[in-house]
């Protein structure tokens, strides 16, 4: 069995960009969005489904979705930023998978999402102390991850180059 490669990080980190540009590279795996399969099967925006049926009701689709993709082979799956921060989903994930932290700091963050509104989190009255807030709360667990890349000041091929050479 070929361990999927899991990313992980948060919002902004590249997860979803560095997967897609590893999935042409290794074109035996496929790439896959949790958060695009959650919006996908809930015909909703994420933002929605936290305003409609609540966070709790986000996270436990996301924990099964999760749970059903570890189990599949030649994968990268990028996760939503607060996935990581479910134990069970972790434990999970480091069991059938590489996981690799793509780590930024907050001021690469925000500049990379301060204009997208489809971040429900961030919709408050200031969105990097925010972000300063979940980054200091979800690190501590993006820092279990096996692998941590850090990705500032690196270019797409970069990072995926250094994922290609930590996990095959």
């Amino acid at each position: 069995m070929t361990a999927n490669i899991v990313l992980t990080g948060m919002m902004g980190a590249g997860k979803s960009t560095i997967g897609k540009a590893l999935s042409k590279i290794l074109k035996d795996y496929t790439f896959i969005d949790v958060d695009n399969v959650i919006v996908d099967i809930e015909g909703m925006t994420i933002s929605e489904i936290f305003e409609k049926k609540s966070e709790e009701y986000f996270r436990t689709i996301e924990k099964e979705i999760i749970q059903e993709l570890s189990q599949e082979e030649d994968l990268i799956i990028a996760l939503g930023g607060g996935a990581y921060e479910n134990k069970e989903t972790r434990e999970i994930l480091e069991e059938n998978c590489k996981v690799i932290y793509l780590k930024s700091t907050v001021d690469r963050l925000f500049n990379r999402i301060k204009d997208d509104k489809n971040r429900p989190l961030l919709q408050c009255e200031n969105p990097k102390s925010k972000l300063e807030e979940l980054l200091k709360l979800r690190e501590p667990n993006y820092l279990k991850a096996e692998y941590i890349i850090e990705t500032d000041n690196k270019n797409i091929d970069d990072i995926t180059k250094e994922i290609i050479e930590m996990v095959l």
